[in-house]
């Protein structure tokens, strides 16, 4: 089902469109965020000087180091009393970066995710169950209103307890579910333990995946757990530029289809910011033209990926997104949340006990991710009470900066490796 015309547009209407929206975001932003105005002016660029998409690369980027050097509010192009909704999610050095909505900016985002959730197969005839944490995460809520305007029986069932999850999903009829990758195969893992085949037993036929990479790999064994009947697609999106809601693939399988009128995407060198030709792989940037609250321009994802511009069996004119091939930085994604190794570092080095030496250990178990942090001791400690107290403080105080629970190793001092160049502290052993 095609959810809106604009999905449809020609290319003529399409960059028609985008060049009117783009040029108005332009001159709203150099008006009113202080911070955009000053980088304009340093890549000596104003307002007037974007007369085609073209110029869009003459316009600077903007980074996540952007929003946390602005906390809160700095890069926000309208006043605090004009916001409906706040969001947040965690950053690299403890302070979250923070997004806000105005009413047309939650209409807008409620629009782009009925698209996405449409073009994942979902109609008013569903019964979906977000298995996605409510709160400051953006996932959980924009899925809701998206399907929710569809016209789908929600079920806000939210993350965890996956026996009473399976509970639902049985006495409710669920038929669409909304999860990440790794969660929606540890939903099907715990049916077949409680004698519940997910195939038969349950009568989920579409899986709305996001917030973690799907590979085709984890997509073959979501068919094998759940049928090769249920219709599996992924989802793009980040809290910056909304939340889901950027792209999303359709029945055929071929790339994330990007909402244009809202979105502009550009595929850029990583290392030299030169922006690439249609079909070279690099950097996803996504510039925001219709957003009232946080209109981001030339925002750098960190995301890999390439841009297809060939049309689309299923009838959408929108160019599509390749699937993610990862990060261009260090950020590790575990249970759908974004973790960096220096929010870890941040911790650590706080506690005196410890000494500064880590390793970090992401594992998967039942398709669930684990993380597992080994820190030396400062001094040698004898007494095991002590031993626990300390590692239930680092945990606390880890559980409170990342979302998350980590197993702590506690070692003796001088045995984690050491390092003459470059630390290696990470150990990613998951396989997909």
């Amino acid at each position: 089902m095609i959810w809106a015309k604009e999905e449809t547009l020609s290319r003529a209407e399409i960059e028609a469109l985008q060049l009117a929206r783009l040029q108005e975001t332009v001159c709203r932003v150099y008006e009113k965020v202080q911070p955009y105005r000053e980088k304009m002016d340093a890549a000596g660029v104003k307002p007037d000087d974007i007369r085609t998409l073209s110029d869009l690369k003459r316009l600077p980027f903007v980074t996540k180091q952007d929003m946390r050097d602005n906390y809160p509010f700095g890069l926000f192009a309208v006043p605090k009393d004009e916001l409906v909704r706040i969001h947040a999610s965690s950053g690299t050095t403890g302070k979250p970066t923070v997004v806000g909505y105005t009413k047309r900016d939650l209409d807008v985002w409620t629009e782009t995710v009925s698209r996405i959730a449409a073009l994942g197969g979902a109609t008013r005839q569903d019964v979906a169950q977000i298995c996605f944490g409510y709160g400051m995460f953006t996932g959980a809520l924009g899925l809701h209103y998206g399907l929710e305007k569809i016209g789908a029986a929600m079920v806000p069932s939210s993350t965890g307890n996956t026996e009473k999850q399976i509970m639902y999903m049985k006495d409710f009829g669920t038929t669409l579910l909304v999860a990440t990758p790794s969660y929606a195969l540890r939903i099907a893992e715990v049916a077949m333990q409680m004698g519940i085949d997910p195939k038969t037993g349950l009568n989920v036929k579409i899986g709305l995946l996001g917030s973690e990479l799907l590979t085709e790999a984890m997509r073959t064994e979501m068919h094998k757990l759940w049928g090769d009947e249920m219709l599996v697609t992924s989802n793009y999106g980040m809290s910056e530029l909304n939340g889901p809601g950027v792209s999303g693939e359709c029945e055929y399988l071929c790339g994330m289809h990007i909402n244009e009128d809202f979105f502009i995407p550009e595929i850029i060198d990583p290392k030299t910011g030169e922006v690439l030709s249609p079909g070279e792989k690099g950097e996803l940037v996504i510039t925001c033209i219709y957003k009232e609250a946080l209109p981001l321009i030339r925002y750098r994802t960190k995301d890999i990926t390439r841009l297809i511009y060939e049309p689309c069996k299923c009838g959408r004119t929108t160019v599509r997104m390749e699937n993610l091939d990862g990060r261009t930085d260090d950020m590790l994604k575990i249970r759908g949340v974004n973790v960096f190794p220096s929010q870890i570092e941040e911790v650590l080095l706080g506690i005196d006990q410890i000494g500064p030496h880590y390793e970090i250990i992401v594992t998967r178990k039942d398709h669930t991710d684990r993380l597992e942090i080994r820190v030396e001791l400062a001094d040698p400690v004898d007494e095991f009470r002590k031993l626990q107290e300390l590692e239930q403080k680092i945990r606390h105080k880890l559980r409170m900066v990342l979302g998350l629970d980590a197993k702590i190793r506690l070692e003796s001092p001088n045995t984690l490796q050491r390092f003459e160049g470059k630390a290696q502290r990470i150990k990613d052993l998951r396989k997909i």
